[in-house]
């Protein structure tokens, strides 16, 4: 179901999108920034520049809409933003909004510029606005997504499960990747909550003869991830301490279930492409952002709370970043926008 979506949505961009297209990435570097709009520069097959600006005081503590200057803001240390500019420019992140406005009205229109989320400034300053649905934005040029754009693909969840098979051919089917995530500005990875989950984890495992494949992020505290560890000791489990090569994909490709802590919009957005059930875990904390975004994963029939059980269903893969790549590409088709060769 996946590889079919994907295929359909690549026949539109194939339609839409000119041969070449010169294309920017503008961010702050961060993994979580940068990954949507490569995701998205993948999805339309360009090849693009990544440019990482890093705004110099005092425009990195005020809102994008009070930078004069834009272009100017980014300090030495970062990528310089100057002519020739691009056919195309996707940009993320507070820091980039106003160098990617500033870069369409000096380029006099000709770059596209698509921004990835809501840009705390006016909307019509850019060409595309990509915001995920929970934002509730609307315009003209505003495209909705549900959750966030993933660089995932199906080719490679299956490789990486293949890589790491050898390590997980122990486990009993079925397998469940239980992604945890942790403390963040809106969720706590208390100890209560880390008792709650490892509870659910270890009931889970006996009542359905479950194996577990563990990856926990840095939010998630020592203290919290040797409660984890300590309360699967006696089950198979594999948990990952974060030496040796990351087995992030591999856990998803191998899955037949999905567990997810709900501090990571991008977490539950990449289990969601596989089109297996996702199971999501609760945190102290949140945020009526974060609510209406897991209302609407809900909603959409592709999550369900955990309650240390598991639980089987099925839906239509997650695969917004070639909806968004569609989107683009009619946009620029009806441009008639001139591609550099």
């Amino acid at each position: 179901m996946i590889a079919g979506a994907m295929s359909e949505n690549a026949e539109k961009v194939e339609a839409g999108l000119p041969d070449t297209l010169s294309c920017w990435i503008v961010s702050d570097g961060k993994a979580g920034i940068e990954g949507p709009c490569l995701g998205l520069a993948e999805a339309l097959g360009v090849e693009p520049e990544v440019k990482r600006i890093d705004v110099r005081a005092p425009w990195r503590w005020l809102p994008p809409n009070l930078w004069p200057a834009a272009l100017s803001a980014p300090g030495p240390a970062g990528d310089r933003l100057s002519p020739p500019w691009p056919d195309l420019v996707i940009a993320n992140g507070r820091k980039a909004m106003a160098p990617a406005a500033a870069i369409r009205r000096a380029s006099g229109g000709r770059a596209f510029v698509v921004v990835l989320q809501a840009p705390q400034m006016r909307l019509d300053a850019f060409d595309l606005v990509i915001a995920p649905k929970h934002d509730r934005l609307e315009g003209a040029n505003v495209f909705s997504v549900q959750g966030s754009i993933t660089r995932i693909r199906p080719e490679t969840l299956s490789e990486e499960a293949e890589r790491f098979a050898g390590e997980l051919k122990p486990l009993p089917r079925p397998r469940v990747a239980v992604l945890i995530g942790g403390t963040s500005k809106v969720h706590r990875m208390d100890m209560e909550s880390a008792c709650n989950l490892a509870e659910g984890l270890a009931r889970m495992a006996r009542e359905e003869g479950c194996g577990l494949m563990i990856t926990a992020s840095r939010r998630t505290g020592k203290e919290a991830f040797a409660l984890i560890r300590e309360a699967l000791a006696d089950l198979p489990a594999v948990l990952w301490d974060g030496t040796g090569p990351n087995p992030y994909f591999a856990y998803l490709g191998a899955a037949d279930a999905i567990v997810v802590t709900e501090d990571s919009v991008n977490m539950v957005s990449e289990a969601a492409t596989t089109g297996k059930p996702v199971l999501v875990a609760a945190l102290s904390g949140g945020s009526a952002k974060f609510r209406r975004f897991h209302a609407d994963m809900a909603a959409a029939g592709i999550t369900r709370p955990f309650h240390g059980r598991l639980d089987e269903w099925s839906y239509t893969p997650l695969d917004e970043a070639g909806r968004a790549a569609a989107e683009v590409a009619r946009r620029l088709a009806q441009r008639g926008q001139t591609v550099r060769r």
